[in-house]
């Protein structure tokens, strides 16, 4: 027999009484069970916290909660010790001078990079197709829409849930200037798997097994380059060689230029 963590391995919990009612709103927003304490739990809870949306691995030993935060910890000491000309990503999508790009970041994930280049002036829209993801990115967009601080990077930063090489294939309107893809690289040594955040993401989503078709999408779509984030020894995308690469300790980003339009 099929226990109810093989058939849903996830569900929606709340971590209080009180919060019951939204997580079941958000429960079927997402189309995922809701976890009432039956035994044994799936191995992942999106958990409604009174503070924040949580993802939690319910196995013996497991790592904590994952949450997006843009308004303390690490991210917060990268923006405000980060500029143009330390950043990587943002020499690699090309920001000079008082008009930072438009980017459309194609794998959002949780966020960070784009949040790093929207706080250096860039407007920034982000695709995620995991509804999960997407649900713990909104989260965290919208406590920091509250933080007065963060308010004019917010307004900078939006969101779409879908299929990257779909909205990309039927691309109308104006183009952004740079597209941005960090696919999930294919690991294959437990080693590798060193972020608890990566881990979870993987088990959510998978490998990225479309990234070369992306790069091919994305360069017809694109107004001026394409930025590819890869591990520093990881080889690149099929397809048209890289115009030039920015290394770093532990990831390189791909840049390919588009030629101007005629």
């Amino acid at each position: 027999m099929t226990s109810p963590a093989e058939k849903n391995p996830i569900a929606v919990s709340a971590a209080e009484p009180s919060l019951a009612g939204k997580a079941a709103s958000l429960a079927a927003e997402l189309g995922l069970p809701i976890y009432e304490n039956e035994t044994p739990p799936p191995p992942l809870l999106l958990t409604l916290s009174p503070e924040r949306l949580e993802l939690r691995q319910t196995d013996k030993g497991a790592e904590g909660p994952l949450y997006v935060d843009f308004i303390g910890g690490a991210i917060e000491y990268r923006r405000k010790h980060t500029s143009s000309r330390k950043e990587g990503i943002a020499r690699a999508v090309g920001i000079k001078g008082a008009q930072p790009p438009s980017v459309l970041d194609l794998t959002a994930g949780l966020g960070r990079d784009s949040f790093i280049l929207a706080s250096l002036g860039c407007t920034v829209r982000m695709v995620e197709r995991s509804p999960v993801v997407a649900a713990l990115l909104a989260d965290g967009m919208a406590r920091a829409q509250a933080a007065p601080s963060l308010a004019g990077i917010m307004a900078r930063l939006t969101l779409m849930l879908g299929d990257s090489l779909e909205i990309l294939t039927h691309w109308q309107g104006k183009r952004p200037e740079v597209v941005y893809i960090d696919p999930m690289y294919p690991h294959r040594s437990k080693s590798a798997l060193v972020k608890k955040e990566m881990r979870l993401i993987r088990l959510l989503v998978g490998d990225d097994q479309d990234s070369d078709a992306l790069l091919t999408a994305a360069l017809t779509v694109a107004s001026k380059r394409v930025v590819v984030k890869r591990p520093r020894l990881a080889p690149p995308l099929t397809g048209p060689a890289a115009n030039f690469s920015l290394g770093g300790k532990n990831s390189r980003f791909d840049v390919y230029l588009v030629p101007p339009a005629p």
